[in-house]
């Protein structure tokens, strides 16, 4: 075998709009893709919307960018993903990225703030605050699109759908009381405030997912979202109340322990 045979040289066809006032992004994620994945590119500017009305109609698609791998019209950036086997999340996929990413910061947020105030991670004040941030971090999702949360959140909260004002109210609550729970102040307001909208909220969802087995979407993460309504929904409102709960058991716990 000749060890000296160079391999072929992958070469790709990238047809995407570069206009004076408009360069489109998805035309530049394909082309960055393409060449992350060893392609050399011939990139093609489409620099009027005359040209690229007549790309389109010669190549009848809808779209652009385009991208061609030889002979073969592989499609725009979704469709690169897929032919790279990326994950690709389309419009009304359901999906549970989003609260991910909030739980996760919200974790991160809870190390950063023990080791900036303590000097060292202590658990227990990790746990408190990864769970107050993470109260701030959804209420903030929901107060972007109030009107938006609201709607969605009338599909099955049992208290919103017998007075619609709490619908617009609960962004607003759920994000004072982790303000205040991560200040450690005024905890005869935090504490109720948070066991109330944790109750309510883990019954609404127990009730419409666990026994009236409807399939719905949550708004844990403000209107509009794609996060099925479920365990991930009841741990939010699990966690507030776990948070209020252990607000009023831990001096008990802590004079207990240090008198022993």
């Amino acid at each position: 075998m000749n060890q000296n045979v160079q391999p072929l040289e992958k070469t790709a066809t990238l047809y995407r709009m570069v206009m004076p006032e408009h360069v489109c992004p998805y035309g530049i994620k394909s082309k960055w893709l393409l060449e992350s994945q060893g392609y050399t590119v011939a990139d093609h500017h489409l620099t009027t919307r005359q040209q690229t009305d007549a790309f389109k109609a010669e190549h009848d698609v809808d779209t652009t960018p385009q991208a061609f791998i030889g002979d073969k019209r592989v499609g725009g950036y979704d469709a690169l993903r897929e032919h790279f086997g990326k994950t690709v999340i389309r419009e009304g996929d359901t999906t549970y990225r989003p609260v991910i990413a909030i739980f996760s910061v919200a974790f991160l947020m809870g190390i950063a703030i023990s080791w900036a105030t303590l000097g060292t991670i202590e658990v227990i004040r990790a746990l408190e605050w990864f769970i107050a941030s993470a109260m701030v971090l959804l209420g903030l999702q929901k107060l972007r699109d109030v009107e938006g949360f609201s709607t969605m959140f009338l599909n099955y909260d049992l208290l919103a759908k017998r007075w619609v004002p709490y619908g617009y109210i609960y962004p607003f609550a759920e994000t004072l009381a982790g303000l205040l729970m991560l200040a450690g102040a005024l905890m005869w307001l935090s504490v109720p405030l948070a066991l109330f909208i944790g109750s309510v909220g883990a019954a609404s969802v127990f009730k419409a997912v666990y026994i009236d087995r409807r399939e719905l979407k949550c708004a844990c993460v403000g209107g509009g979202s794609n996060v099925p309504l479920g365990f991930v929904s009841l741990t939010e409102n699990l966690m507030m109340i776990a948070m209020a709960v252990w607000m009023v058991a831990k001096p008990i716990f802590i004079s207990g322990v240090v008198g022993h």
